[in-house]
């Protein structure tokens, strides 16, 4: 039984069978792949895309979506094993990954980092933890990478581009600034599909702090040896966006400051000129624009950026429908 937890756990040809099939769904988005099926959809954190996209596919393709939210319409719930559960905690994952599957075909999850110690959360418990008790396909919904997200952004890139081959292409990660430490599951993931596709990769970030954690970092080090392409790490704004193809922008924490967020603050106001800026894009290969949204205009990208031709993050939002739709459909007729 396959899950959809990273991509990195697919191969290439399994990757580009999953992009195929969204563009078929991108066409005509009605379907029975899903006739008589379910997916419980468990959210421990909030969602405006990925909940609307996931419900709204499901249907589309005569399915029926459950929604979930532990702690607040279902039982809080432990994932220590041993636990002794005289806590806030009511059911054990060992029992609700179980009676989810005996309901459901898939079981998707959300679930993001508590964002006081990395070497805790680079674990991924909460997804794991499914994985482990389900009898049924699970689905990564964000948890410390967004697997969905990444197929939506490239999808969105080949639509741009004509061709499903984004080899030679100068992919530019930015780190941006954000009044809050963020997640790094959105750069993990773009880091790690970039380099997948054979793209040329810059990771933009304003000292050696921000860089991803090495997990990340080894595998886009292990895609470019078997995809080509490239990886480079700058702190240099002009020389990162000179002449990219693409720009992708994303806020993210420093890691060796996890749970001392207080003593990274300043490092964080002291880069707020790594705002996406009409300058900036003014030195790329006539380079698109995008985020996984949502975004903080004027703080994360102008409105400029945002409002160009150039921009194509609501193309790789709309995405996100279709590849859900093709990873259902895949892994629900296995």
């Amino acid at each position: 039984m396959k899950h959809f937890l990273n991509t990195q756990d697919w191969t290439r040809p399994e990757l580009d069978a999953l992009l195929g099939q969204a563009a078929k769904f991108k066409r005509s988005k009605l379907g029975d792949q899903l006739k008589g099926k379910a997916i419980a959809l468990v959210f421990f954190n909030p969602s405006l895309r990925t909940r609307t996209s996931f419900e709204l596919g499901a249907f589309q393709l005569g399915g029926h979506a459950v929604v979930l939210q532990p702690g607040k319409d279902a039982w809080p719930i432990e994932f220590n094993p041993g636990a002794v559960m005289d806590g806030d905690a009511e059911e054990h994952i060992a029992e609700v990954a179980r009676v989810l599957s005996r309901y459901a075909d898939l079981i998707a999850v959300r679930a993001f980092p508590k964002f006081q110690d990395w070497s805790v959360d680079r674990e991924d418990t909460v997804l794991r933890s499914f994985a482990k008790y389900s009898t049924v396909p699970v689905i990564n919904l964000e948890t410390i990478t967004h697997p969905c997200q990444e197929l939506a952004h490239v999808m969105a890139l080949q639509e741009h581009f004509k061709t499903p081959d984004l080899r030679g292409k100068k992919f530019v990660l930015t780190w941006t600034y954000h009044p809050k430490p963020l997640n790094t599951a959105v750069a993990n993931s773009a880091l790690t599909i970039a380099t997948r596709m054979g793209m040329d990769v810059t990771l933009l970030c304003p000292t050696p702090d921000y860089v991803l954690d090495e997990r990340y970092m080894g595998w886009a080090a292990d895609n470019v040896r078997e995809s080509g392409g490239s990886l480079q790490v700058s702190h240099d704004i002009a020389q990162a966006y000179t002449g990219a193809d693409v720009v992708y922008a994303k806020s993210w924490g420093a890691l060796p400051y996890f749970g001392r967020w207080d003593a990274e603050k300043p490092i964080r106001e002291a880069h707020r000129h790594f705002i996406v800026d009409e300058a900036k894009m003014a030195l790329t290969n006539s380079g698109v624009f995008s985020h996984c949204l949502p975004l903080r205009r004027n703080v994360k990208a102008t409105d400029g950026v945002m409002d160009s031709p150039a921009c194509i993050a609501i193309e790789e939002a709309e995405n996100r429908l279709h590849v859900q739709k093709a990873i259902m459909a895949a892994l629900a007729n296995q």
